[in-house]
């Protein structure tokens, strides 16, 4: 890419406002049984704390460091299962040489942050984090939670018998003290549960993310089946005292039925349409344009989901950059005439709301 496509798109600085208020009000009214003032309320919320933290693998970093922020990617996976995974199973080394030059690459680019979304078991390695954000100087995030989705492949067996008291009190020991002996400290909640209703198991995921939310501030991301399971995991977090706007509901863009993304939103969660390609471009675009249309482009978040050393393979198989949101969907947006504040508001404004670090008491 050259530096006139760079400067093309360029980061502008948080200067935008979220969306017209008086609009949304008017959507409110005529959205039926929808319920969603809660949303305005959210904002204000929000807008009512001054200098939220967050915390990447090398220590914490103000709001005006996170600069284009990645909210949904991954360095390393592995597939194996929760009981048979673990850093014997890869050299850390060969990793960080594979995927080096793809964060390099990123940060050209002028991406600051990237969020790493691989929760423990499926091949978390803070460590491995901390190496690639010190030699790129990438800011990285890692997180704590559990995952559930795949039918519970990649919960470790305790998950099953404990309290979600008890899960949560592993998660704020992490927070408080760090990972594994290692002093990093996670600065996200990642579950993931699978298409609702529910389980027994992912009900409990969600509550042990609330209860880790009201005692560490840590915003929870949740890999969410449906539009159903993220609507039931909302209702959750909020009889245990947790607004949505603490809540991300990560692969919305596999939930074809857009007035959820709308109730969602509206409720104060935040909508994360990851997985962007060139395969499926077209159709994130048509997703991000609804929620502007309906005003909700500020609780609107926007990822790749790419990557990653796959664990298992030969040189951790196909390995997938970061770079086509930079290189394709931006120049998309602004040639389908987003302006550019509302690109610095998908990848700055609403993620610096979505992720700073504080209680969001119901």
């Amino acid at each position: 890419m050259s530096a006139t496509h760079k400067r093309d798109w360029v980061f502008s600085g948080p200067k935008c406002l979220p969306s017209n208020l008086v609009k949304r009000r008017d959507f409110i009214r005529n959205s039926g049984g929808l319920m969603l003032m809660s949303g305005l309320q959210s904002f204000l919320y929000h807008e009512s704390v001054e200098m939220p933290k967050y915390l990447t693998v090398t220590g914490e970093i103000r709001k005006e460091d996170l600069g284009i922020t990645l909210i949904h990617e991954h360095i390393l996976v592995d597939f194996v299962g929760a009981a048979l995974s673990g850093p014997d199973r890869y050299v850390r080394d060969e990793v960080v040489k594979r995927a080096l030059p793809f964060l390099t690459d990123l940060v050209d680019l002028g991406c600051s942050t990237f969020v790493d979304c691989t929760p423990a078991y499926p091949g978390r390695d803070v460590q491995l984090l901390q190496q690639l954000s010190i030699q790129t100087g990438l800011n990285i995030l890692t997180n704590t939670g559990y995952y559930g989705a795949v039918d519970g492949k990649y919960l470790p067996k305790f998950a099953f018998s404990e309290s979600a008291g008890q899960l949560a009190q592993r998660w704020i020991l992490e927070a408080e003290k760090g990972i594994d002996d290692t002093g990093i400290k996670p600065g996200f909640i990642k579950i993931g549960v699978n298409k609702g209703p529910l389980n027994a198991v992912d009900r409990k995921l969600v509550e042990a993310a609330a209860i880790t939310h009201l005692a560490t501030g840590l915003t929870i991301s949740s890999h969410t089946g449906d539009g159903k399971a993220a609507l039931e995991q909302i209702h959750i977090l909020q009889a245990n005292g947790v607004h949505a706007d603490a809540f991300r509901w990560v692969h919305a863009q596999n939930e074809k039925d857009t007035l959820l993304h709308l109730e969602a939103a509206g409720q104060g969660a935040w909508v994360e349409f990851d997985g962007i390609s060139e395969k499926s471009a077209e159709q994130h675009f048509e997703f991000i344009s609804n929620m502007k249309s309906h005003n909700f482009l500020d609780h609107c978040l926007i990822s790749q989901d790419s990557g990653w050393y796959h664990v298992g393979e030969e040189n951790g198989g196909n390995y997938n950059d970061y770079n086509y949101i930079f290189d394709h969907f931006i120049p998309l947006l602004k040639h389908k005439d987003f302006e550019q504040k509302e690109i610095d508001l998908l990848l700055f404004d609403n993620v610096a709301r979505s992720l700073g670090i504080y209680p969001r008491k119901n």
